[in-house]
Order: structure tokens, then sequence, then C-alpha cells
């Protein structure tokens, strides 16, 4: 690491937490009412007007998830980057956008890193969520961080042949199986032809070579794994197919909590920006966090392919996934998706 002694903040914690489940089942009896905590106040809101300021750190628990984009958060942390600016932070695992986004939106967590999708889906419903910055992104060109993947001996080769097909996604109306369709249409193909079933990333490759699916969409670094069998092949990268450069990540946060905690979303924002930096120039730093993190043998945390990660959040490229969402059923009402984003 960069670092000779990094800092672990007291609270840093891997694992799923309980927090996050209970958040689920609250959000599902509520509807799209205003979110509140048990005591109606923020679980890590503190006073004071600048976190890196005052002297003193601000708690907050940030959801994630447990792939390798995650790893510059991690790094983040780790480092005291966080405490640099003010944060005492607390890393609570979930297994994916949908899950996270309760959490924040019940206070149970401040922030999240997750799938845009998510939280455009929580707006589309009337849930005030906001978008904090970006995180991680698709490569705009090249071997992409994620890709569709199929048996060699299966003839199929491209988009147009996932029609008649089932294709696992880790979850149904997230970024896997909207931009399969947008790459299927673009391609000649029909996308409400395929057939798409959910299934975890690590379950994947078993039902695949068992011929339990056609084909299966995975990120890194089951993707590294997956291209270790030279009888798996790449289909087709379908982020590369609808735009240059997706945003697979970004972290975000509830209405309430950004009214109320200005100064600690801008302290959070900055650290996480400084943390994307300066893992970029350590990326051998961050490859040693993985085989902790991901439980990978060193070999493969060296070979896989690392997500860009940068804070900017181009507008048009959100507008564009949302406007997706619209064509293929996952959202019902227009939406200026800048509305979302959270003034610096």
């Amino acid at each position: 690491m960069t670092s000779q002694n990094p800092r672990i903040p007291r609270r840093l914690r891997w694992g799923v937490a309980a927090t996050l489940t209970a958040a689920t089942l609250v959000l599902s009896g509520c509807g799209s009412g205003s979110p509140s905590a048990a005591d109606g106040t923020a679980s890590g809101s503190a006073p004071g007007p600048d976190p890196a300021a005052s002297g003193e750190l601000t708690e907050i628990s940030v959801g994630t998830i447990a792939i390798a984009s995650s790893t510059e958060l991690r790094y983040g942390v780790a480092e005291g980057i966080f405490q640099d600016h003010g944060l005492d932070v607390e890393l609570v695992e979930g297994q994916g956008g949908a899950a996270l986004l309760p959490a924040v939106q019940t206070r149970a967590t401040e922030f999240a890193v997750g799938n845009p999708m998510s939280v455009l889906t929580a707006a589309d419903q009337g849930l005030p969520m906001k978008i904090v910055s970006g995180y991680s992104w698709s490569s705009p060109g090249g071997e992409d961080i994620n890709a569709v993947i199929a048996r060699k001996d299966s003839g199929i080769t491209d988009f147009v042949d996932l029609q008649d097909q089932t294709v696992s996604v880790n979850a149904v109306h997230t970024l896997g199986d909207l931009s399969i369709m947008e790459a299927t249409e673009r391609a000649g193909g029909d996308p409400a032809r395929i057939k798409f079933n959910e299934m975890p990333f690590p379950d994947m490759l078993a039902q695949l070579e068992q011929g339990n699916v056609d084909a299966v969409w995975l990120p890194e670094p089951f993707l590294s794994r997956a291209l270790a069998d030279p009888e798996n092949v790449v289909v087709g990268y379908p982020n590369q197919e609808v735009m240059d450069g997706m945003p697979l990540t970004i972290a975000f946060t509830s209405e309430g909590f950004a009214e109320e905690q200005p100064q600690v979303v801008d302290a959070f924002r900055d650290a996480l920006n400084e943390s994307a930096e300066r893992a970029a120039q350590d990326e051998d730093g961050v490859r040693a966090m993985l085989p902790e993190f991901l439980k990978m043998d060193e070999a493969t945390a060296q070979t896989i392919k690392l997500e860009p990660a940068h804070t900017d959040l181009p507008v048009e490229k959100m507008q564009t996934i949302y406007d997706l969402m619209l064509k293929y059923g996952m959202a019902d009402n227009p939406l200026d998706v800048e509305s979302l984003y959270v003034q610096q």
C-alpha cells in the first residue's frame, strides 16, 4: 500500500449487516413515504458545520457490495482518506443496489455505492433519493469489465443469437438486462424474445457448464474466472453497445440527509474522489486488497480487469439510462435526472 501505517477506523466492518435486512422490511411496508429512522433522526448525523474542521470525526455508515469495483472505497477507508476529511466510516455489505437503497431510505446507513438504476427506479416511484457522485465505470473500448458469456459449442456468437435463449443476470431490471436488450435491438434482434432469469454471480458458471442456462452476464472477478476456461467465449460487451463509458455504480444518499447534513455530504464526496484518484495511482496497493476482500487467489488478483473509478457523473449518461428504462418498461414516469443530483 502507499501508506506505511494505514489507519483502520474502529468501526470498519466486513460482512452483511442486519440493518440492511431490517431496512428492507421497513421499506416494503412504508411505500413512498418520507425517510425516517426509528427515532426520526439520521444515525450518523452530527452537529457542526464542517466534519474536517471540527477536529472530531463524524460517524457514517456506507453500504457497498462485494465486487471488484468496491475496492477503491475500501482502499480510501484503509488509507485514512475518509478520516482526513473528518469521517469515521463503517462499511456495510449488501447484495446489490436494490438492497442498499432501503437502508439509505430509512437512515440505517447514510450513504451507499451501488447500481444507478436502483436510484432511478426509486425516483420513478417517488422515493426521495439524491445522487452524490459517480463512482465506477464501464471501459469505453477494448475489453470491458463485464460481458455476456456463452459456451463455445452453443452457437451463440452475437447478441442476436440470444433470442429465444435463457440469459442469467444477478437481478432483472438492472443494468445487465437493460444493456443486453438494447444491444440486441441495435444488432437487429428482438429483445422481447430473450428470457432472463435471476441468479447470484457465484452460481452462474456452474449452471452455464451444466447447460441449465444458455448465457450469463458477468462482471469481474467472475468474468476472468469464466474466460480462464477455453470452452467459454465472449458474446459481447453490452455496456459499450449502449454508450461510450456507462456509469456502473454511483454514490447516493437520502434527500433528507442531503438537506440536513450538506457539509457531511460534501466531505464524503471529496473523500471518495480522493480515494479514487489515489487508488488509480496505486494499482498494486488496490490489487493487494483483493485476495482477502473477494476471497480470491493472488494470481487472479493480479490479472482481473479493474473498473475505471472517478466521481464525475455527466447528466446525459444518466438520462440515457433512464430513457432506456422508460423504453423497456422499467420506469413509468418522465424524469429530469439532473433534479436528483446533490449540488456541491
